[in-house]
């Protein structure tokens, strides 16, 4: 028996309703990986202001001690926007590599007897950070020893370089091609405050900068470039570093 048309249309509804709706696919990678395990441990310290030179002091005699146990890529103090803060960077192969230098420096007697316990005192806060080299980015190096660092904080955008970063890496790379500064390293964060990304520039001095900045911001492709990248952007701060003498990136 046939059922009136009416009545059919309801049943038809309802069998649609009925049937399982295709679950939409969610890409939860955040955009190219690194290939290795290879990380970096960013490490600033706030220093009590009257014991600065004493902490600088107490490095230069003493971190050696530290150095024996994993490679330091570079130690600088703030000169320019922050004060009485030092900044280092630490290359472990992976978490495990960390573990067991973590482990020995516990078990170190120099370097507890002679720095630790020595240098805690003059501290006012610590603050860690777990980062990657970005793909696309390898560790550079100054053409010479001497200048100065500019280390500079990106808040992105939640969503990762899957969202931000082909814009922000055609901004790097259109300051990177008016020659007036070398790129270090490009840092993203994998602990600590999430989507930050960190960039190392050298420059010979602070002047030196000033000047190229100034003719960068007049180039057509950097302005085009950073107007298409700062619509990810939430936040940046910039940080002028001296290097220390132990640091190998001088």
């Amino acid at each position: 028996m046939l059922l009136p048309a009416l009545l059919r249309r309801p049943l038809a509804a309802a069998a649609r309703q009925a049937l399982p709706r295709a679950v939409p696919q969610v890409r939860l990678a955040t955009g190219p990986r690194q290939n290795n395990g290879i990380f970096y441990e960013i490490r600033t310290y706030d220093i009590k202001p009257a014991k600065m030179k004493e902490f600088l002091e107490m490095v230069s005699k003493y971190f050696h001690f530290r150095t024996a146990h994993s490679e330091l890529v570079g130690f600088w103090y703030s000169e320019l926007g922050a004060m009485n803060k030092v900044l280092h960077i630490w290359k472990y192969d992976n978490f495990a590599h960390r573990t067991a230098v973590r482990q020995a420096l516990a078990n170190d007697k120099d370097w507890q007897g002679k720095f630790i316990s020595a240098a805690l005192p003059l501290v006012e806060k610590q603050h860690n950070e777990v980062a990657y080299l970005v793909p696309w980015c390898q560790l550079g190096k100054p053409s010479k020893e001497g200048g100065v660092y500019e280390w500079v904080t990106f808040q992105m955008k939640p969503g990762g370089p899957a969202l931000w970063g082909e814009a922000f890496r055609a901004a790097i790379n259109a300051h990177i091609n008016t020659g007036y500064t070398k790129l270090i390293g490009v840092f993203h964060t994998e602990y600590g405050l999430l989507n930050t990304v960190h960039v190392l520039w050298w420059n010979e001095s602070p002047d030196q900068r000033a000047a190229g900045r100034h003719s960068a911001h007049e180039d057509a492709r950097v302005v085009a470039a950073v107007r298409d990248s700062v619509r990810f952007l939430e936040s940046q701060k910039n940080v002028l570093l001296i290097p220390l003498q132990c640091s190998p990136l001088k």
